[in-house]
């Protein structure tokens, strides 16, 4: 089963990075999952959870655009061309500087911001994003 960004690849575009949650981000989901199954099975939705968190959130760069996907059963997608981005922020708590996670916040183009919780190695993704963007504007 292809994922969501190889699916919605066009003609004459390549993946240049891709991202995905880290664990970090869902540790607590992890940890009072494993602690709550004993009652009732409380804990297996919390694993569950997070599982379908890390699976199904898609990050990735192309040579035009930005493609993020969450969700399994209701799908939230968020595509923007690479010339259409006006910025990336990337937010970092401690122990998110320490364990490598983060928030990206991507604006532009006139629309509001999307935010991508969770992040595995954000400060790479940003660095990705910037050369696959200077890459597109040097062949316009």
């Amino acid at each position: 089963m292809a994922s969501y960004v190889e699916d919605a690849l066009v003609t004459n575009e390549k993946l240049v990075h891709s991202g995905r949650v880290s664990l970090w981000s869902v540790w607590h989901l992890i940890v009072f999952g494993v602690l709550l199954t004993p009652l009732f099975g409380l804990g297996l939705l919390l694993l569950v959870s997070a599982f379908i968190e890390f699976k199904t959130t898609e990050l990735a760069i192309t040579n035009r655009r930005i493609i993020v996907k969450h969700g399994f059963i209701r799908r939230r997608t968020i595509e923007m061309n690479l010339n259409k981005v006006e910025s990336i922020q990337v937010d970092q708590g401690v122990l998110g500087r320490m364990l490598d996670f983060g928030t990206l916040a991507i604006s532009g183009g006139g629309l509001p911001q999307a935010t991508v919780d969770g992040i595995a190695e954000p400060m790479k993704f940003r660095k990705a994003f910037i050369e696959a963007q200077e890459f597109a504007s040097s062949l316009a």
